[in-house]
């Protein structure tokens, strides 16, 4: 008998058919002999609509009045699957985060959690009743609601796998695992059998969709087995777990990429010590996150300093950026939104050389200029212009030969 935590995501718990569903693959792990207990998320487009409802009232509500509302999402979900369970024959009893309880800070609207109590679920596994758990909410020492931001009922469920020391964490949602690339964008992409942690953290990080950064974080952290499975159609799934190292580890186990991604040049600073800071420092104190960083020293003295932002800070990061090159007397600030960010990753990289080259080289085959270059370990992440997105990412997936499983 194996203690499992099964997470459902919005789709999964879209209408009352697809809740019946759930209550049945429940069931059918209950007779495999395990102990089942469920996190789901709220019905898809809820929690957006909720969102939409808060603003027709303010255009800036007060994130605890946010929180209390939208947490009600899944507050109907809940109690939808213990009923369908019990129909099916299976005890169930739903729970929210508060009654848990998910202890979390106070940092409404992205609220991270600090301690578990796992007594009541305990309890109910061993009376042979399947708990029914609240994703994406938690509550604070005041007794406030608290959310943990978008697409938090993945870490819901990791985290809670991980206080309950259960064998395995199943995520389950519209994708039967992870898979090379994104299908959609390559037919041929392959799905895998495993990946390591620090993989899927970089390919979430990178623009994977898979799984939310955090519940990936907390998987790793705290050694949970994370596995993605469909809920639509049976399958293996993929297994996230610790590297293996006896394994003969695959050269490059994906290529992620994103489109949300603008770029800034301010060209023509002074080329001294502190113009890193100088220029981020601003950037950074109006919460904008930075991505990939280049700087080219000029002849003349002055140097262009350009680096990413997502598209959604991209009007404030050019507000900030022109206001730090007038006071550094900059030549002025570029900018371009036509660009894409492609990237490898895989730890075949850290014992295998030429990576880089073969990426680039085979890039250049298809005439794709690169404008900016990052790496680490195991990941190499390049800009290139974003019509050329496709045709980069299919030219590299056959080049590292990844739609074959050896």
């Amino acid at each position: 008998m194996a203690l499992i935590v099964q997470k459902y995501g919005g789709t999964s718990m879209g209408s009352v058919e697809r809740i019946e569903h759930v209550a049945r693959k429940v069931m059918m792990a209950r007779e495999r002999g395990h102990q089942i207990v469920v996190v789901v998320s709220a019905m898809s487009g809820e929690t957006d609509r909720l969102i939409k409802l808060a603003k027709s009232i303010s255009a800036r509500p007060v994130p605890r009045e946010l929180d209390q509302m939208i947490a009600t999402g899944e507050q109907v979900t809940i109690s939808l699957l213990a009923m369908a369970l019990e129909k099916v024959g299976v005890p169930a009893r739903s729970y929210t985060g508060s009654q848990v309880a998910i202890r979390t800070d106070k940092a409404y609207n992205k609220a991270r959690i600090q301690k578990i109590d796992t007594e009541r679920l305990i309890a109910d596994c061993k009376a042979g009743i399947v708990p029914v758990v609240a994703g994406f909410q938690g509550v604070d020492e005041d007794g406030n609601v608290t959310t943990l931001g978008r697409g938090g009922s993945d870490t819901t469920g990791v985290a809670l796998a991980a206080a309950l020391k259960a064998d395995e964490c199943q995520i389950y949602t519209d994708v039967d695992g992870v898979y090379t690339t994104d299908p959609r964008v390559e037919p041929k992409a392959r799905r895998l059998d495993r990946i390591t942690f620090e993989e899927m953290l970089e390919l979430a990080s990178l623009g994977s969709k898979v799984l939310q950064i955090r519940s990936v974080e907390f998987a790793g952290k705290y050694k949970v087995p994370l596995r993605v499975l469909s809920t639509f159609v049976e399958g293996p799934g993929t297994l996230i777990t610790l590297e293996e190292h006896k394994m003969e580890e695959p050269l490059i186990s994906g290529i992620a990429f994103s489109r949300d991604e603008a770029q800034l040049t301010v060209a023509g600073v002074p080329d001294r010590p502190g113009i890193a800071a100088a220029i981020l420092g601003p950037v950074g104190e109006a919460n904008i996150e930075v991505d990939m960083i280049v700087q080219n020293v000029g002849a003349d003295g002055t140097t262009d300093f350009t680096f990413t932002v997502s598209r959604g800070e991209y009007e404030r990061a050019v507000e900030v950026s022109r206001k730090v090159a007038d006071e550094l007397g900059a030549k002025g600030v570029r900018t371009a939104l036509d660009i894409c960010k492609v990237s490898l990753v895989g730890v075949g990289m850290r014992s295998h050389a030429g990576i880089a080259a073969k990426m680039f080289k085979t890039l250049a085959s298809e005439s794709i200029n690169i404008r900016m270059i990052s790496t680490s370990e195991i990941k190499i992440s390049v800009v290139v212009e974003d019509k050329y997105l496709e045709l980069a990412v299919r030219s590299l997936h056959k080049a590292f030969n990844l739609e074959s499983a050896t």
